[in-house]
């Protein structure tokens, strides 16, 4: 473990404000608030009784219905579109009602935004407006509300990160950074900064990012950590004790942390924050396969490691997956800082080594993975894939694709393999904007290939620091579903087709070494065959020591690590954790606090489960909607009584309330 690190480099305080000023006016003419009664708000309100939304097809795409010790007070329906739905979080206004705030991914595009729902009475909610994102802005992890009391600023606030589905030549319509809304009356919100950030790369506009999160000091300042899903340096840690003028004040890459999951992606994507029992604040940095990273962020102009989690060899539940998968995406500390429940979202239960089949790395297995949401390479006949490979350049939406007849003609039982690239990204040669990896699989299903490679980028392999680092996305538009969908790390592309590797950043304008392949080049036949590790769980650490971060404990469900149930019946990973801990922002002190932890686990639905004993945890409750769900987000809240309750957000339908109805742990 590391102590006493610096890792910051100096932000562009003046160039980043001044940009600010200037991106912040553009923008406000493209925002805006809807009422419930308006546009913008794309969907009726539900109930239990009337959503049938069936989510994942017909009963084999989904969990069979069921129900123990929880009970569904309501929900309302936000979307009519799959996917649509992100994050969750909710805040009690001075005069006792009850706000949810719950993102919109913009299945359409256009359409993302925040909708916000009154649910005072938990079991009759109604939407009270939607907060519209800019352009073709979107909103996914970032979604924060609490109450902030700074020199500068006394009310409550919506923290949102930003990022965006279609380029265009306005620099306005492609948002990124964060925004924050002034929600101290929630039914007239006001715009107080929109689409702030680290304005490096592109200079009109600030780098996406993906998820945010605030914190309020008793000293009377406000900060914000935020993705950056451009750079190297991917945590930018703000000032916003004056949330109209917000200041970028840090930024770090969290140099020199251990990066022992599969994959060894090593790249950062959500945050819990806490003020420790000696008055310290600490930042919780889930950081892929990188594992849970501590700093330390009392300064947070000057932001130190002090704990560094590890995985173990082979993984706890599926002893045969070594190492681990990895996949560390959100998690949170008890009230204490003595236990982190932390989650990993992995949402393909197969990884899928390369094997060389000749050329000069004969013989060679390559690290892999398979996108959850191809075609499984378990299904092809033979159980594999395996053949030609082909370099088809970055593959976005209008590139040109290699002929499937460049690569001669195939055997019996082979199949075509083309490679794009990740990105482009920090690419003079190509300065468009980086496409979605289902993009590229579709461009590749469109060209007749049944298998898709996408290799990762210089930024992906953290400038040569993860050469092999490989990154199975999301889906982000339609695929075809008849091309299976791999992963590899940059050095392998360069191999695989006889070149040096090379991860200088930003791209050498014209590759004057030709280190990069060209587009057409021929590489080796390979083969693939699919390895069962198992779905995403969560992983209970003891943080007593925050210098020595020990995982006690794994929180499954019995779907996890059983076969039968990799494909067929939606994404049985977990996504996000709330453990209850007395949060003023989330209620204040309950009965549950430090006992429970709620999960979102997507189609797996909500869990409760005991954390009284961190060491020895268990499943208390559950909720599955007889029709399926797609669990994302949890956030705490409670009722009219005071009595805890606790909201999920389902991507595919909309918001919905629970409460648990067991006994609490002694």
């Amino acid at each position: 473990m590391r102590g006493g690190r610096r890792m910051t480099h100096p932000s562009r305080q003046r160039r980043a404000t001044r940009a600010a000023l200037t991106c912040t006016a553009a923008l406000l003419l493209v925002t805006g608030f809807s009422a419930a009664s308006g546009q913008g708000v794309p969907a009726p309100d539900g109930s239990p009784d009337d959503h049938a939304h069936d989510q994942h097809g017909p009963s084999s795409g989904h969990l069979p219905g069921s129900v123990e010790n929880v009970e569904l007070l309501s929900s309302i329906k936000l979307t009519a579109h799959e996917g649509d739905i992100s994050d969750v979080s909710a805040l009690q206004t001075a005069d006792g009602r009850w706000f949810a705030y719950v993102g919109d991914w913009a299945a359409h595009c256009e359409t993302g935004g925040v909708h916000v729902v009154d649910f005072t009475d938990p079991e009759k909610p109604h939407r009270a407006g939607f907060l519209n994102s800019p352009g073709f802005g979107y909103v996914t992890e970032g979604v924060q509300a609490l109450h902030v009391e700074t020199s500068e600023f006394s009310g409550d606030l919506l923290v949102i990160s930003n990022e965006w589905c279609r380029t265009s030549p306005n620099p306005a319509n492609m948002p990124g950074g964060i925004t924050l809304w002034d929600i101290t009356e929630p039914t007239d919100p006001q715009l107080l900064v929109q689409a702030f950030g680290d304005f490096d790369i592109h200079g009109n506009r600030a780098n996406e990012s993906h998820s945010a999160i605030a914190w309020n000091t008793a000293a009377g300042n406000a900060y914000v950590a935020a993705i950056d899903n451009e750079e190297v340096d991917d945590v930018d840690l703000y000032d916003i004790t004056d949330p109209r003028n917000p200041v970028l004040i840090a930024e770090t890459r969290l140099p020199g942390v251990h990066v022992d999951g599969y994959g060894q992606e090593k790249t950062s994507h959500d945050f819990d924050v806490l003020q420790f029992p000696d008055g310290t604040w600490h930042l919780m940095v889930s950081d892929w396969d990188a594992g849970w990273i501590d700093v330390e962020v009392t300064d947070p102009a000057v932001p130190v490691i002090v704990g560094d989690f590890d995985y173990a060899e082979c993984d706890q539940v599926v002893p045969t997956a070594c190492p681990p998968e990895g996949n560390a995406h959100q998690g949170e500390w008890n009230s204490d800082a003595s236990v982190f429940v932390g989650t990993d979202e992995d949402l393909s239960p197969f990884r899928t080594p390369i094997t060389v089949l000749d050329g000069p790395l004969a013989g060679q297995r390559i690290d892999a993975g398979e996108f959850g949401w191809t075609k499984p390479v378990a299904t092809f006949p033979d159980g594999k894939v395996n053949g030609p490979t082909i370099f088809g350049g970055y593959g976005c939406p209008g590139d040109p694709v290699p002929p499937v007849s460049a690569l001669g003609p195939l055997g019996p039982d082979e199949e075509a393999i083309v490679m794009f690239q990740r990105g482009p990204v920090n690419d003079p040669n190509d300065p468009r904007n980086a496409c979605f990896f289902s993009d590229k699989v579709r461009s590749g299903e469109e060209a007749g290939y049944d298998v898709v490679i996408v290799a990762n980028h210089h930024t992906g392999a953290q400038g040569g620091e993860t050469p092999a680092a490989f990154f199975c996305g999301g889906q982000g538009s339609p695929v075809l579903g008849t091309a299976a969908g791999l992963c590899v790390g940059h050095e392998f592309m360069h191999e695989a087709f006889g070149r040096t590797p090379d991860y200088t950043l930003p791209y050498p304008l014209g590759d004057p070494g030709d280190l990069e392949p060209d587009f057409g080049d021929l590489g080796p036949r390979v083969s693939a065959q699919a390895e069962f590790d198992g779905w995403g769980y969560a992983r209970v650490v003891d943080t007593s020591n925050p210098a020595a971060p020990t995982e006690i404990a794994q929180i499954t469900i019995p779907e996890t690590d059983d076969p039968a149930f990799a494909t067929g019946f939606g994404d049985l990973a977990v996504h996000e954790v709330e453990v209850p801990r007395g949060d003023p922002n989330e209620g204040g002190p309950n009965v549950d606090d430090d006992l429970l932890a709620y999960f979102a686990w997507y189609s797996g639905g909500f869990r409760v489960v005991d954390i009284s004993d961190p060491a020895n945890p268990a499943e208390l409750g559950h909720y599955i909607d007889e029709d399926g769900n797609n669990f994302w987000g949890v956030a705490l809240a409670t009722d009219q009584n005071g009595d805890r309750i606790v909201l999920a957000s389902d991507r595919d339908y909309g918001l919905f309330i629970f409460r648990y109805t067991g006994p609490l742990p002694e």
